[in-house]
Formats: structure tokens, C-alpha cells, sequence
């Protein structure tokens, strides 16, 4: 099919690219045989098995508990061959003594020396090894859930699944997929309370969970049904496998696909925790400081269950000492760069108050709170109520924060307000409310009110859309912002295509915007997938176009990017090769200083480039990931890229090394922006490991050094040792003097009854 896309410069309309979206799923319609769609196993449900006496968890299932648990078996493969039996022996046992769900996983392997065990640290990419993962969606609204996986390491691995794990964000220039992440879909970070144990045999590998009941959020009612998938993955083969059969164009998110389990008796005993900590440290600022401080600090936060479906968190000087810094990018655009919330305050139910389109236009972005352009902010304190009241899903957040460090910001009080109700099996509707008010002046707000939803139609199509207006002091302009995206999906073809306006005045100042407020933007993009069973390393060829253009209200052309990328392979393995064309289009109304002495005049700009994507398979002891751009940029020249090399040892050493060099000539003048970035893990056991991570940039002359020791308990707590230096420097090896150095020991332990 000819798609006739625009030149550089010439606007692209909305009813042709409405006719672009329609005329793709009917062409997928011809070449799409009728049955490609169709679910291939029937409804799939079970029961957990009644005990009394609980498992001891240590990952041998040779409790006599687990005889008499009714055994789940029928794995269907996703990957590699769709539709086909898993080709290694599974079975899964359930059981439950009405404080926790246990579950037992046998996972057999006529080739166990095949067996990737993967890192040994929580939360680490899954797909880089052998795995088994259960969802659960306890309110079964096939929308949201919980996952919770193990590997043949004994990693914990947990997180919240919101909206299917469809964010529906827009990738920012200069992103590679790892950064872009789940787009708002899937909360990585949430860490429960719970328990995991695994072994091996010459016969496979096995592991044992249990999960308090404390540790979920569900309905009111004693004996109730979920929702339930549970995935394995044979990482030499590639293969992954449901109990649930969930089509490849689709992940293991997908809780409308999920199963059932039946009868599962739950408590009505409500969640009670308390979590203190104690901090001491010794630190230096050498730019304002003659001397080091040794500050002492203490805090807690409490979690109270309301119900067993609403709970109450309450924090009071919250810190996040132990928390990871961000990876540093280098930034060739006049637009800031998104940095992903990583405090764990904010991480816990992230998903209820996600609201916008991610990356782009963030209503809610919790890194506007404690945080003044990079510097910490002290957080008093405050609390945060989420959870259900009968099939809509609340959440109400209010968090005080002290006077910045210098006195440039007053303290600030911030308040969010959210509700989404789910009206049938993929739609919902919902409301939010945002407001920043300073605390010693109440003339000093910002608001920002929104309406959003979604609409599933069947399995393929889903569209998203909201509108929000703000209120700001002295703004009387245009304070409006609205999108809606309508994506199609099938085992042939990904589609999509979106609109958003923002008003000059549209002020979402406790949000995120990629670029300032005052521009229309349409997206428009095609993917079609090519699948060739018969071939036993490739997977799938990928190729696929998109257009992305920025207009300002007055029509003026500020961005575009013409993407073309048809020879992108997927292989077998999980490498993945794709050399790609794009044309960019930049229209500057002021001067943009795109670095020291090289400015850009106002004007329209249009170039090509040729960019190349390559990586390969990560699960190996040693992998690669590179990311190249080549030929005219602006007025000159752009060459370079990022490669980043990974080097582990079994599950206890890993290491990585990233670089990233681009070198730019222009009428204007020439540059280098470079960046190094090293990373180093030692992990003991899970839940005992040393990291590190050193940076320099010469985009910022910053050399900075993050090391981390864990010492881990329950859901992310225990003692950490964190060391953060900071140098002015010339380059990676060439330091000039000291900015900044801290030494940190916090210790933090739960108390109660969460699991």
C-alpha cells in the first residue's frame, strides 16, 4: 500500500490522516485470514486448594500440602510458535489457608544446563531469562492487577498493571526504547510484602511464593473470583507460554484475556503497617559550604487498611536517601528531557493518579514535589488514601514540602483528587483534580481540573482521550488542553493516531510538558508485522512509518519528524537489527543556543538523517545496545550515537558501559557532546548486593559517582549505605575540583501486618 506522506514543511491534515488510519485495517483485513484473531483455547478457570497448615517456602515443593492442589497444566505458547503447547512440562498448584495465596511452580526442562538464571537482584528485566510470573486482578475488572514473578535466581519481581499496561504515551526525540519505558502502563517500581524461594534440579527448576492477602487490595465480599494468568518463559528458546492463551500482538498485561480463579475465601483482617527509619550522614556542599555537616533524620510512614479495599498511607519526613540516581542523557533539543519517578512514597499506586498522554502531556507528575530544578526539597510530611469504593477506583494525595535550600521556593502544599470508574470490560471514565498552593500565601495557586476515559471496542480497537483546564494568576489566555488517540492492534498490524491542542495559557505546573504550552499535534503511525514460523531464527520483520508534526495556534510549523523504518528484524534470539530514514523539520522563532557560542537564528530548518537500531541478545553474558544518527543536521552535520555493552557473570556479577559521543559541525560553529556512563553490580543473594554508578558529561563538565550497598527486608526495606560524589571535570579521568560529596546509613524496618 503507497502512503502518500507529507514533505517537510507542508502541513498534514486531519481528515487525511484519518483516512490513513481506516484505509490500514481494511488492507490487514485482506491479508489477515479470518481465524488469526480468534481466541484458541476456551475460557480457562481454577481453584486454589483449602490448607491449614501453610508451606514451608523454600522452594522445594516436597510439602505434603501441595499433593492434594489441583494441578494447572495446558500452557499455550505466545512465543515462538503462537498457538502451540508449551514445549517443556508445566504445572501450577495454588493454595490458600486464608492469610496468604501460596503458589507452587514445577517447571520442568529435558535440557536444565539451558536453564538462564538471569541477574540476582529485584526488579530486573525478565525477558533476560527464564521466568514464571502470576497476574491477578483481584477487583476482576480486566483492566488492572497485580504481577508477581520469580526467575531461577530467586529474584523478587513485582509490580502494578494499570489500564493493561497501555500507557499510550509519545516517545520523545532521542529516546531509545528502554527510556521511553511502559509509558505510564505498568508500575514497575511498586515493591509488596511477600516471599519467593526457587531450586533446581537435573529434572528443571521450581519455585514457591507466598503472598499475603495483606499485601493485595480487593473487594468486600469473603469468597470472591479473580481474574488469573500465570506465564512462563524458556529464555533459550525464546519461548512464552499462558495458561491463559494471550495472542503475541498482545503482553502479559492483557487481564481482559486472563482466566478465572474461582471461590478464592479472602480476609476481612485490614492492612496495618508502621515503617520508620533513622538516618545519619555526613555531607558536604564545597560551592557553599567551608566545612561538612553530620545531619541526623528520622521519619515513618504508615499504612492503614480502611477497608480491605481502601487504604490510608500517611509519611512524615520522608526521605530518599537510598533511592537511585537519574541516568544522564545528553540533550541536542530545546525541549527538557523526562526523568521517570523513582522515590518509593510516590511509586505505590502511581497508576491511580496517571492522567494525560505520558511523557507529552503529564497532568499529574509527582517529581514537581520535593524536588526545585534538580536540588532536594524537604517533604514535611503528608498522606494519600487509594483503593475502591464499589467499581470505582479513588485516590486523594496531600503532600506539604518546607522551604527549599537558598530560599528559592516557599513551602508549597500540594493536593491531587482522582476517580475512574470501569463501565465495561476495556472502558472507564474518570475525573482528577490538581492544585499547588504556597503555604504562607494563599495568592500564590495553580489548578488543573480534567476529564479522561477510554473506550475498548472488541479486542483490536481502544481509544483514549481527555480534556483539562488549569487556572493560574495573571493567565487569561487559552487555559484549555485536550487529546484522543485511536489505536488498532492486531496479529498483523499496530496502528494509531492522535491529536492534542494546548492552549498558550494551559499551565499544568504540578504535571510534565515535553515543550512549552501553544501547539496542536498530530501523530500518525502504521506497523505491520511479518511472521515466518518456518524459520527458526527470525521472529518477525517490523516495518513500519510514522509522522509526528507540532503546529502553533497560529499555524506556524514548529516540529516534525518523518519516520521510515522497513527493514527492522526481530530474531529469534531477542537481537534486533533495523537501519531506518528520517526527515526532521525544526521552525525556530527566537535564537536557540544550541550550545557555548553556537546559536541558531530564527528560520525553518528541514533535514534527513539516517539513524540505525541494533542490539543483541541481552541474555547473554556479554550484549549490545547501539543507537546511531548520521548525515545533515540543521545547517551542518550530525555524527555519532550511543552503545551501551553489558558484561555479567552468571547471576552475581554485572557490569555496563555506556557512551555516548555526537559530533556536531554547523555554519554556526562545532561541538562534541560526549557521556560515560559505568555501572557495576555485585549481588550476594537477592536481597544483598553492592552497585555503582559513575557518570561524566561534557555537556554539563559534571563527573558524579552513586554507590549503593542493600541490605534488604520486606517490600524495599532495611539498611542501605549510600556514597554520591560530585566533581567539576574536564572529562572521565580529568576531575577539576570537588562539588559535592555525602556519606549516608539508613536503616528502615515494617512493623504489622503487611504480610
Amino acid at each position: 500500500m503507497r502512503l502518500p506522506f507529507p514533505t517537510p514543511g507542508v502541513a498534514l491534515t486531519p481528515g487525511a490522516v484519518l483516512c490513513l488510519l481506516v484505509a490500514a485495517p481494511l488492507v490487514a483485513q485482506e491479508i489477515t485470514p479470518p481465524r488469526a484473531n480468534r481466541a484458541l483455547v476456551a475460557p480457562r478457570v481454577g481453584r486454589a486448594h483449602v490448607i491449614t497448615k501453610a508451606p514451608v517456602i523454600d522452594g522445594r515443593l516436597d510439602d505434603a500440602e501441595w499433593r492434594d492442589g489441583e494441578p494447572f497444566r495446558g500452557f499455550v505458547q505466545r512465543e515462538q510458535s503462537e498457538g502451540a503447547p508449551v514445549s517443556e512440562r508445566t504445572e501450577i498448584r495454588l493454595l490458600t489457608d486464608g492469610e496468604a495465596l501460596y503458589v507452587g511452580a514445577w517447571l520442568y526442562d529435558r535440557e536444565p544446563s539451558g536453564i538462564v538464571p538471569g541477574e540476582k537482584i529485584r526488579d530486573v528485566t525478565l525477558t533476560n531469562s527464564d521466568y514464571i510470573a502470576i497476574m491477578l486482578d483481584t477487583y476482576q475488572d480486566k483492566q488492572n492487577g497485580f504481577l508477581f514473578a520469580t526467575t531461577p535466581a530467586g529474584i523478587e519481581y513485582d509490580g502494578q498493571i494499570v489500564r493493561e499496561g497501555e500507557g499510550g504515551g509519545v516517545m520523545q526525540t532521542g529516546q531509545n526504547r528502554a527510556q521511553a519505558g511502559a509509558m505510564g502502563g505498568f508500575n514497575l517500581n511498586w515493591d509488596g510484602s511477600w516471599r519467593v524461594a526457587t531450586s533446581r534440579d537435573s529434572a528443571g527448576w521450581y519455585a514457591e511464593f507466598r503472598i499475603p492477602f495483606s499485601t493485595l487490595r480487593y473487594g468486600g465480599a469473603s469468597v470472591q473470583s479473580w481474574g488469573l494468568n500465570i506465564a512462563r518463559m524458556i529464555r533459550r528458546k525464546n519461548e512464552e507460554s499462558f495458561w491463559s492463551f494471550i495472542p503475541r500482538h498482545f503482553n502479559l498485561y492483557r487481564m481482559s484475556m486472563a482466566g478465572t480463579l474461582e471461590e478464592i475465601a479472602v480476609p476481612v483482617r485490614k492492612v496495618a503497617t508502621i515503617t520508620p527509619y533513622v538516618l545519619g550522614s555526613a555531607t558536604r556542599d564545597f560551592v557553599t559550604q567551608s566545612e561538612a555537616k553530620f545531619p541526623a533524620e528520622w521519619g515513618a510512614d504508615i499504612k492503614y487498611g480502611l477497608t480491605p479495599s481502601l487504604t490510608l498511607d500517611l509519611t512524615y519526613n520522608t526521605d530518599f536517601a537510598q533511592v537511585e540516581v537519574d541516568e544522564q542523557r545528553t540533550n541536542l533539543t530545546r525541549f527538557p528531557i523526562f526523568f521517570p519517578e523513582k522515590r518509593p512514597f510516590f511509586l505505590e499506586n502511581a497508576g491511580v493518579f496517571s492522567a494525560g498522554t505520558p511523557q507529552a502531556v503529564d497532568l499529574f507528575f509527582s517529581r514537581r514535589i520535593g524536588i526545585d530544578n534538580g536540588t532536594p526539597v524537604p517533604i514535611i510530611g503528608g498522606g494519600r488514601l487509594t483503593g475502591r469504593v464499589g467499581s470505582t477506583t479513588v485516590g486523594a494525595m496531600q503532600i506539604f514540602t518546607d522551604d527549599a535550600p537558598g530560599g528559592t521556593q516557599a513551602g508549597q502544599s500540594y493536593t491531587v483528587l482522582r476517580a475512574v470508574r470501569e463501565v465495561s470490560r476495556r472502558s472507564r471514565v474518570g475525573v482528577m483534580g490538581v492544585q499547588r498552593m504556597t503555604t504562607d500565601s494563599s495568592a500564590s495557586y495553580n489548578r488543573t481540573v480534567a476529564v479522561d476515559g477510554r473506550l475498548g471496542l472488541g479486542d483490536a480497537w481502544t481509544v483514549d482521550w481527555w480534556g483539562a483546564a488549569t487556572k493560574t494568576p495573571g493567565r487569561t489566555g487559552n487555559d484549555l488542553g485536550y487529546s484522543a488517540r485511536a489505536a488498532y492492534t492486531t496479529r498483523d498490524w499496530n496502528n494509531s493516531l492522535r491529536y492534542l491542542e494546548v492552549g498558550g495559557d494551559f499551565n499544568p505546573e504540578v504535571g510534565f510538558m515535553s515543550r512549552p504550552a501553544g501547539y496542536r499535534f498530530y501523530d500518525i503511525s502504521f506497523m505491520r508485522y511479518v511472521r515466518k514460523p518456518e524459520w527458526a531464527w527470525f521472529r518477525q520483520w517490523n516495518p513500519h512509518t510514522s509522522y509526528r508534526g507540532y503546529y502553533g495556534m497560529d499555524d506556524f510549523y514548529q516540529s516534525g519528524q518523518f519516520h521510515i523504518d522497513l527493514s527492522e528484524i526481530e530474531f529469534s534470539s531477542g537481537a534486533r537489527f533495523g537501519p531506518e530514514l528520517n526527515v526532521y523539520h525544526e521552525g525556530l522563532q527566537q535564537d536557540f543556543a544550541i550550545a557555548d557560542n553556537v546559536i541558531l537564528k530564527p528560520g525553518g530548518y528541514d533535514w534527513a538523517s539516517v539513524g540505525l537500531d541494533w542490539s543483541t541478545d541481552p541474555s547473554k553474558d556479554l550484549s549490545m545496545v547501539l543507537r546511531g544518527d548520521f548525515g545533515p543536521f540543521y545547517t551542518g552535520t550530525r555524527n555519532g550515537g550511543s552503545v551501551t555493552v553489558t558484561a555479567r557473570k552468571g547471576a552475581t556479577i554485572s557490569s555496563s558501559l555506556l557512551l555516548d559521543y555526537q559530533d556536531v559541525t554547523l555554519d554556526e560553529g562545532a561541538f562534541t557532546r560526549s557521556l560515560v556512563g559505568l555501572k557495576a553490580a555485585y549481588f550476594f543473594t537477592p536481597r544483598i548486593f553492592i552497585q555503582t554508578l559513575t557518570q561524566f558529561n561534557n555537556q554539563q563538565q559534571v563527573w558524579t559517582a552513586n554507590a549503593r550497598f542493600g541490605w534488604l527486608n520486606t517490600a524495599g526495606t532495611g539498611l542501605f549505605v549510600v556514597f554520591n560524589d560530585g566533581e567539576q571535570a574536564d572529562s572521565f579521568f580529568s576531575w577539576q575540583r570537588p562539588r559535592s560529596r555525602s556519606l549516608v546509613v539508613k536503616y528502615t524496618k515494617q512493623f504489622g501486618t503487611g504480610g
